[in-house]
């Protein structure tokens, strides 16, 4: 019979296959960074020009029905996409698609509504 210290090297190499344990956020961030390329879009300067003037035209005031919260630091606001564009290039641009959220409202509410289809 073979000896099982022999399998750990093996194993360690292995792909992941059921996801990442909850709080490992980063190395899941970096995990769908590699693999789903529309994400690099969020790294863009178009991007960031494209947040802040959404931010602007909703005066960083939270737009989540019943929030209405008003931030001041921006790094808690999300510029949100009220129609999920799933690598769809015209939506992901689409400034009337774009809402901003402040982040309790963006990582609670609005992530739970989009895991249930809604």
């Amino acid at each position: 019979m073979g000896r099982l210290k022999s399998i750990a090297p093996r194993v360690g190499k292995l792909a992941p296959r059921i996801g990442y344990a909850g709080g490992d956020e980063p190395a899941r961030s970096r995990m769908r960074d590699a693999t789903i390329a529309w994400r690099a879009w969020y790294k863009t300067s178009r991007w960031q020009k494209l947040r802040w003037k959404v931010l602007v035209r909703d005066l960083f005031t939270c737009q989540m029905v019943g929030c209405g919260r008003v931030e001041a630091d921006t790094s808690q606001l999300v510029a949100d996409h009220r129609t999920a564009h799933r690598g769809d290039e015209a939506l992901f641009w689409d400034e009337n698609n774009l809402q901003c959220l402040c982040k309790p409202c963006h990582d609670k509410v609005k992530q739970a509504e989009e895991r249930r289809g809604g």
